[in-house]
C-alpha cells in the first residue's frame, strides 16, 4: 500500500490522528515537524525567528522532496503545500488526504502569536488569512477529503472507513 499523507491547517490534528491511525493500519508514523526539528537543531519557533519564513519553507520542502518511505501515514506541516516540489514527490508514492477542520474550530486551538506554535506564515497573517493562502492548495492536493471528528481515534477510522469507501485497499 502506498503511503498516507495527512495535509491540513496547524491544529487540525494530523499529528495525533496520524499516530492513531498507523496504530490501526499497523504502518510507521512520521511526523515532518520532528524531521525539520531534528534536521535544524531547533525547534520550529526557533527556526523562524532566527532563520526567517523563507529557510524555514526552503527546509520543510527540502525533507519533503528528500523522504521516501513506504507503509507510512506522513503527517505533514500545515505549509508543505506551499512546497509543489515536496507534495508532488510525496504523492508519487501516497495519497493525499485532507483532515478539513473548520476555521472557528482552528482558531480556538491557535495560541496569539502564531510563530510560538511554528507556523509558518508572514509576520502579522493572521490564522484566518492563512486558512484562505492554503485552503486551494489543500483542496489541489487532496485525493481525499475528511472533515475532522473530535477524537483522533475517531477520525483515524473515519479516515480507513474513507478509504475503503472509494476502493483505496489498506
Amino acid at each position: 500500500m502506498k503511503n498516507i499523507i495527512l495535509i491540513g491547517m496547524p491544529g487540525t490534528g494530523k499529528s495525533v490522528v496520524g499516530r492513531a491511525l498507523a496504530d490501526r493500519l499497523h504502518y510507521t508514523f512520521v511526523d515532518v515537524d520532528d524531521l525539520i526539528v531534528r534536521a535544524a537543531g531547533q525547534t520550529l519557533a526557533e527556526i523562524l525567528r532566527s532563520r526567517g519564513l523563507d529557510a524555514f519553507l526552503a527546509l520543510e520542502g527540502q525533507i519533503g522532496e528528500a523522504l521516501t518511505c513506504e507503509n507510512t501515514v506522513i503527517a505533514t506541516g500545515g505549509s508543505m503545500v506551499l512546497s509543489e516540489g515536496a507534495m508532488t514527490h510525496l504523492k508519487e508514492n501516497g495519497v493525499a488526504v485532507w483532515l478539513e477542520t473548520p476555521l472557528s474550530q482552528i482558531s480556538e486551538r491557535m495560541p496569539e502569536d502564531l510563530t510560538d506554535r511554528g507556523i509558518a506564515a508572514p509576520t502579522g497573517m493572521d490564522i484566518r488569512q492563512i486558512y484562505r493562502q492554503r485552503e486551494p492548495l489543500y483542496a489541489k492536493y487532496a485525493d481525499l477529503i475528511v472533515a475532522s471528528r473530535p477524537g483522533e481515534d475517531d477520525t483515524a477510522h473515519q479516515v480507513e472507513e474513507v478509504m475503503r469507501t472509494v476502493g483505496m485497499h489498506l
